[in-house]
């Protein structure tokens, strides 16, 4: 998990308005080529130190396809300075964080920012 700090160990800036990007229906084999051409789109459109929120909200399921998506993304998100935030993920999908010790990785938070 990000630590919200810079290198010198001050608080890391971050953009006023979160980049998000809407996530529905399933996040597996099927869809993984589109949630990753969603994600880069999102990292490459989001002004300097934004967070990326991933909507999960309408998400029904991930497979191991659809966290790898959410994986490389994160490691892409950690270099470009941003910070991947995944809101409202549903039960089956913070069981998926847990069975494969991913959740530490993540900012979760309830709900997407209004």
């Amino acid at each position: 998990m990000t630590s919200g700090k810079d290198r010198t160990g001050r608080p890391a800036a971050r953009s006023a308005e979160p980049h998000a990007v809407h996530v529905s229906g399933e996040m597996d084999l099927g869809h993984a080529e589109q949630l990753r051409a969603m994600l880069k789109a999102a990292l490459d459109e989001a002004p300097d130190g934004a967070d990326i929120v991933v909507d999960l909200r309408d998400s029904s399921f991930c497979d191991s396809s659809g966290l790898n998506v959410l994986l490389a993304t994160q490691q892409r998100a950690r270099a470009a300075r941003h910070r991947l935030v995944l809101a409202a993920p549903s039960h089956q999908m913070v069981r998926v964080l847990e069975l494969t010790g991913s959740t530490g990785l993540f900012t979760l938070v309830p709900a997407p920012p209004s």
